[in-house]
């Protein structure tokens, strides 16, 4: 008797995860636009600024280790636990989603990056924030993964999914506005860049496993 392979996109909430990933495009394509070449905090970014201090103990440290997450190899160590975990859970869909789904979000950041030109602290490429991108990127494949484990409805999966990911997304943005890496709208952009990423990626691996 054959095992189903679990789906890596939810039925429940396919439709509106692909719709959000819609809005997600359009907003990085907008803020992209907006700050293009761009080397000053926008009148949003310059409220949201940590003070001429900076951040004090224990929250710099606090905020390093968010950012860690983010850094080579602690995001290599995160994808070797999570795919590590979903293979093992027999979630095949969800460990290609996390290789090919993370691994083009953060490589779209990156080529964004020089295209958009906006830098921070003089020369430093900021928009999109490849950080906050792959915390969301990862937070929302979790979030298909529990939507799927626990039979949520389009209402209550939607909930958990952008719930989850808003939680990891703003914890990153926060760490990487707080230590000066990024401006609050390059955030914005690396969370719309994994919002826009992998819905789609998702339903582009269901569709190519179910031809298999």
């Amino acid at each position: 008797m054959r095992t189903r392979v679990r789906p890596a996109l939810p039925a429940s909430v396919r439709a509106p995860s692909l719709v959000l990933a819609g809005l997600g495009l359009v907003t990085l394509v907008v803020l992209g636009l907006l700050f293009a070449g761009r080397s000053t905090p926008s009148a949003f970014d310059a409220g949201l600024l940590p003070g001429p201090d900076g951040l004090l103990d224990p929250w710099w440290y606090f905020a390093n280790a968010i950012d860690f997450c983010g850094e080579p190899v602690g995001s290599a160590i995160l994808m070797v636990l999570f795919v590590g975990g979903a293979l093992l859970a027999g979630r095949v869909r969800t460990a290609v989603l996390a290789l090919v789904g993370c691994g083009i979000t953060v490589a779209l950041t990156s080529v964004l990056k020089p295209l958009t030109g906006r830098t921070i602290h003089g020369s430093f490429l900021s928009y999109p924030s490849g950080h906050t991108a792959f915390a969301t990127a990862l937070a929302l494949i979790g979030a298909f993964v529990l939507v799927d484990r626990f039979r949520l409805g389009r209402a209550g999966g939607l909930a958990l999914m952008l719930g989850l990911a808003l939680v990891c997304g703003l914890l990153m943005a926060w760490a990487e506005v707080a230590l000066g890496a990024h401006y609050p709208t390059d955030t914005i952009g690396g969370f719309a860049t994994a919002l826009a990423v992998i819905p789609a990626t998702a339903f582009a691996v269901d569709r190519v496993w179910a031809r298999r």
